[in-house]
């Protein structure tokens, strides 16, 4: 059974979200437009987390709190 997320939480990744595709706009050296892919967004967020829980020593709970 999955863990339902809080509205904080959704909030908090929908954030974090929003933040990885703006941050993919500002670092792409081409002209070409990018559009809203999640699965990207969601490898970059997911390598993120790993090293915030790596390099903070906290849990994801922590970081959608």
């Amino acid at each position: 059974m999955a863990i339902e997320m809080s509205d904080d939480q959704i909030r908090r990744q929908d954030f974090v979200d929003n933040a990885i595709f703006e941050l993919i706009h500002q670092t792409n050296p081409t002209k070409r437009q990018i559009l809203w892919d999640i699965e990207m967004i969601g490898n970059i967020r997911d390598s993120l987390v790993s090293e915030i829980q790596n390099k903070l020593g906290i849990s994801e709970f922590e970081i959608y709190p």
